[in-house]
Order: structure tokens, then C-alpha cells, then sequence
């Protein structure tokens, strides 16, 4: 895939890549962040830290405090110098979307790509592609837990081989449902990991709180089935025992047949139960 030159894609999708390497990193360039720059990152993290405080699991909560980012955009070099005492990982400033070989590159060598733009005053509340308020305030704490790192290199070491077999859709959803958009229960209580709602404060309100929404228990081969919502709060959020449980149910796991089984396959539908199922309810 050629990288574009100009600052949006064809799709509208927003990204500098002129000069970008080969692996699409960037610098980040931090002193060209405005002021404006800098309040808007403060007024989007005193927002959302305070629905962690009561939403977000425990591992986010300390990641969150050790990265100490509540009074500006971070510079990403302070963030590794964190990051690699405690899990190996880097982050690696990019310009916005990157091919999916590219990105499953730098997971398998534990380098998670930051977009390095920040959404505008207007896209506060809903923004339709992630930015570095996003990529950072959202993942980069879950990071510093050992299952999570753990598990994405192991996701990115699995890319190549779901490209080969034309299943790339069905590792996606693995993804999306646990690094994005997963829950896990502890003590009893439901409790937000994933980036996509973390960085939302309507959806952490919503994944947590609502009666009415499908939730799932953890089922590897269901996740990869189910199809998601791009533009809309998910209609089912999947829901794990512990976070080691992600390592633990994939750890061996032999995707190849599954591959084979469901690559041609429609996604099931989101929000709908399957026979025999049982969602479970409001636990928080």
C-alpha cells in the first residue's frame, strides 16, 4: 500500500503522511501542540478521569496514575521510559490509519502505534476516527498490565497468518471486543478495560449502567463471530472473568479451523442472543 501525500485520505480520514517511514512512523513532534491544544487535552482528561474513578478497571486506574498525563498532551519519550521498565513496550508516533500488516508489525515487537493529532474543539463528545487523546488516554495504560501486553504481541504475531487465510475480518473482532470496547468483572462489579470506551464518556456511562444492552461472558469463537458498531454505542460488549482469562482462553488456541469455518461466513448480528445463551445483567 503507498502512503498518501496529502492530509486526508480519499475516505475523509485525517493524517499527515508525507514524510512518514516506511513503517508510517513519525516524530510527534510535540512543540507544535498550541495552548488551545494543551486545555483542550486537560479539559478531555479531568472529564474522563473522573468516570474512571468509579468505571474503569483497577489495572487502568493504576496505569492511568503511573503515566501522570492530566496537564497536557504527553510527550511520548516520558511515556517509554515508563512503559519499557515495566512491559517492553514503546509507543511510535503515527500520522492516523496505517495498513493492517504495518500495525501487526509493531505489536508483534511490542511497539504500540499513537496517532499524534488531536480532535478539534467540536468533536469533544463523538470523533469517527482516533486521535491521540484516543490512542493514548485510552490504551496506553492498559500497557502496563502484563496480560494485555502480553496479549498484544501475541495479536500481532497473528496477524500475518489471518492475512494469509483471508480472515482478517475475525481476528479484527477479537480486537475490537477486548482491547476496544472489552469489560471484566471485579469483585462482583462490572468494570470497563477497553480503549474505545474509556475515551467516550457517553459509552463508559453507557457500557456500565445500561439495563437494556447485550452482555456477554467471554467466548473467543463467539467474539470472532459477532459483528460490531462503528459509528453507534456497541449493542454487545463481551465480558471477562479476569484479564489474565484473554491470555489464558488463546494461549494454544489453534485458529486456523476456525478460520476455515467462518472466513465466508456474515457476522452475526449485533445485539442478538444465540440459543441457549444467557446475557448477563447490570452487575456494578
Amino acid at each position: 500500500m503507498k502512503k498518501p501525500q496529502t492530509q486526508t485520505s480519499g475516505s475523509g480520514l485525517r493524517g499527515e503522511y508525507e514524510g512518514a517511514a516506511d513503517d508510517y512512523t513519525v516524530g510527534q513532534d510535540w512543540h507544535a501542540y498550541t495552548p488551545a491544544m494543551h486545555d483542550r487535552w486537560r479539559r478531555l482528561y479531568a472529564r474522563q478521569s473522573a468516570l474512571v474513578e468509579t468505571h474503569a478497571c483497577a489495572s487502568y486506574r493504576a496505569g492511568l496514575a503511573k503515566l501522570n498525563c492530566a496537564q497536557g498532551i504527553p510527550q511520548f519519550g516520558d511515556a517509554n521510559a515508563v512503559l519499557s521498565a515495566e512491559t517492553g513496550w514503546r509507543l511510535v508516533a503515527v500520522p492516523g490509519f496505517i495498513p493492517d500488516a504495518v500495525f501487526f508489525d509493531h505489536l508483534a515487537h511490542r511497539r504500540f502505534p499513537v496517532t499524534r493529532w488531536l480532535r478539534e474543539e467540536h468533536e469533544l463528545d463523538y470523533l469517527a476516527e482516533p486521535d491521540v487523546f484516543h490512542d493514548f488516554f485510552g490504551h496506553v495504560p492498559m500497557l502496563l498490565t502484563p496480560a494485555i501486553a502480553d496479549f498484544l504481541e501475541l495479536y500481532g504475531k497473528a496477524g500475518a497468518r489471518a492475512i494469509e487465510m483471508g480472515a482478517l475480518d475475525l481476528l479484527a473482532r477479537l480486537y475490537w471486543y477486548t482491547i476496544e470496547f472489552g469489560l471484566v468483572r471485579e469483585d462482583g462489579e462490572l468494570r470497563v478495560f477497553g480503549a474505545g470506551i474509556l475515551s467516550s464518556a457517553a459509552e463508559t456511562r453507557f457500557a456500565i449502567e445500561d439495563r437494556d444492552v447485550l452482555r456477554l461472558p467471554f467466548d473467543p469463537v463467539r467474539v470472532m463471530r459477532t459483528g460490531y458498531m462503528i459509528d453507534a454505542f456497541q449493542k454487545t460488549y463481551f465480558v471477562l472473568e479476569s484479564l489474565p482469562q484473554l491470555i489464558d482462553d488463546l494461549v494454544g488456541m489453534d485458529f486456523a479451523p476456525l478460520y476455515r469455518t467462518w472466513r465466508n461466513d456474515a457476522p452475526l448480528p449485533a445485539g442478538e442472543l444465540l440459543p441457549g445463551e444467557k446475557p448477563l445483567g447490570v452487575i456494578a
